[in-house]
């Protein structure tokens, strides 16, 4: 299987070179993409035997995203991992992935978050868990840690669903690729890892209010254009099973919003 990282990097200079250089131990092509950082974020890779990929001005992480699948599919790769570069995700969970993929052919598989929960702060898992609900709902099947952006995507779904650039995007995208990849029969699976949170020195560039806003607009968008889709309801709640797709009790139960 050939494997690409794609990292999306914005003033990570203090942790993006180490995420790199641990990413090479479990693949040659990871490729980091500098969203217009004003720090020496591309400077610290310049060592590293990694695709350094630089947008002149700061274009949002789904646009930056969307230059780094550019760049893997080019490279006629398999399967592609996005991790992101402040340290929140471990590199050494990239074989799990990779083992996950090929037990389950053809999905995204998410590495959840459902490990060491306490580390995050009560409104941000509630916040997780709000979003796991609407947007379980509008896939039509239960989604643990639909807002973890540390994931493995098959090259053929990218290629097929593409991926919307642009700022107003920066955190719809991986919200959203959820839904549309279900509507086609590509589902996500959950493999657990460690809560780490509060690692990076600097702010989150999730900005609460604007970006949680156009998930909500995007996710009820989807809602209305199925006629409020009650089977997903019923379906995302584990009250009645989906025929395309078969969940273990690891990722069918739903997570308290505040365990």
């Amino acid at each position: 299987m050939r494997v690409a990282v794609v990292i999306p990097a914005f003033n990570e200079a203090a942790t993006v070179a180490g995420i790199a250089e641990e990413a090479l131990q479990y693949t040659q092509t990871v490729i980091v993409v500098d969203d217009g950082s004003d720090d020496d974020t591309a400077t610290q890779l310049l060592e590293l035997p990694v695709t350094l990929i630089r947008n002149d001005t700061n274009l949002g992480k789904a646009a930056s995203m969307a230059r780094g699948f550019a760049a893997a599919l080019a490279q006629s790769m398999d399967v592609v991992i996005t991790l992101d570069a402040d340290g929140q995700h471990r590199p050494a969970d990239i074989p799990r992935l990779i083992e996950a993929a090929v037990k389950y052919p053809g999905d995204i598989i998410i590495a959840a978050r459902l490990q060491g929960r306490d580390s995050m702060p009560r409104s941000r898992r509630f916040g997780n868990w709000q979003a796991d609900f609407w947007i379980a709902w509008a896939a039509g099947y239960p989604i643990r840690d639909s807002q973890c952006g540390y994931r493995l995507y098959p090259a053929a779904l990218l290629q097929r669903l593409g991926v919307r650039g642009g700022r107003r995007n920066s955190f719809v995208f991986e919200s959203e690729v959820l839904i549309e990849a279900a509507r086609i029969g590509c589902y996500a699976r959950c493999i657990p890892i460690d809560t780490i949170y509060g690692g990076s020195p600097r702010a989150s560039h999730y900005r609460a209010a604007s970006d949680t806003m156009r998930i909500i607009l995007m996710v009820a968008g989807n809602l209305i254009r199925s006629g409020l889709y009650p089977l997903g309801l019923l379906r995302s709640l584990g009250l009645l099973a989906h025929p395309g797709i078969t969940l273990n009790e690891s990722e069918a139960k739903s997570p308290d919003a505040l365990s």
